[in-house]
């Protein structure tokens, strides 16, 4: 079995990287953040905002729901505030499949 280096994650994510992991401004992450309290950065004395892996996933459901699903931002919190449990189990369901699908479309693609 080949060895395989493991992949270092960071504790904290500026919100500049948040922006570009998403594709979006980063006016959008601030704003995501006022809007939605689940999404909770820590804050430096100057003010600098550090998101954790936690808030990644948080903005990963978020934009899920209201750029891949369409949702309106009072859609996306009333679904969250109704069954958080119920939209997070769908969300990572959703997530594997796709991991699944990007392997499957690799190995067709290398055949």
């Amino acid at each position: 079995m080949p060895y395989k280096e493991k992949k270092v994650e960071k504790l904290y994510y500026s919100i500049g990287e948040v922006a570009r992991i998403f594709g979006v401004n980063t006016s959008l992450i601030r704003f995501w953040e006022k809007e939605f309290d689940i999404i909770k950065p820590k804050k430096n004395k100057k003010g600098n905002r550090f998101f954790t892996k936690q808030d990644i996933d948080h903005f990963h459901l978020i934009y899920h729901l209201v750029k891949e699903r369409g949702m309106t931002l009072n859609g996306a919190k009333k679904k969250l505030k109704d069954n958080k449990e119920d939209t997070f189990n769908n969300f990572e369901v959703i997530k594997s499949l796709n991991e699944i699908k990007d392997l499957l479309t690799e190995i067709k693609d290398t055949l």
